[in-house]
């Protein structure tokens, strides 16, 4: 699979991690619905991506698997008093899985990570939310795999 097939296994899991936030569907069902409808499909005259499905169910596994571990390292990474939980649920979504493949990925680079959510992002939220996405996940990545930023 490709990078955008990864791109759009991201992309789509931040989307279902938002779906299952707000209207608390459980993992199984949004699997079913994602997998049959969205990834790889096309919804209104919208085509959508073909996804890396490994991966999409890797994040959202991960994310609920370990979400309390992932919610308080984000909490910790945000700013003073400001708990994830108050946080827009879309940006909540992107730093789930965006903490989950930081912590858990650790074949694939934080910088990749980093812009990867950073992107996802930018199709979603303003520059302000965008700056504070690359800030949280950049301050884990740096915290929890500080040989890959330490100087040359």
């Amino acid at each position: 699979m490709g990078k955008q097939h990864r791109a759009a296994a991201r992309l789509a899991a931040v989307q279902a991690l938002y779906q299952m936030d707000i209207v608390g569907k459980g993992l199984n069902e949004i699997l079913a619905e994602f997998e049959t409808h969205w990834i790889g499909g096309s919804i209104e005259g919208v085509q959508y991506e073909e996804a890396d499905i490994d991966l999409f169910r890797d994040i959202l596994r991960g994310v609920l698997a370990d979400q309390v571990t992932i919610d308080r390292e984000t909490d910790a990474m945000l700013q003073e008093g400001w708990p994830l939980r108050r946080v827009e649920a879309v940006m909540r979504a992107i730093l789930r899985a965006g903490m989950f493949e930081l912590l858990h990925k650790i074949d694939v680079p934080a910088r990749v990570v980093i812009t990867e959510y950073v992107d996802v992002a930018a199709a979603f939220l303003g520059a302000d939310e965008v700056g504070m996405v690359n800030a949280v996940l950049d301050r884990l990545a740096r915290k929890t795999r500080p040989q890959e930023f330490s100087p040359r």
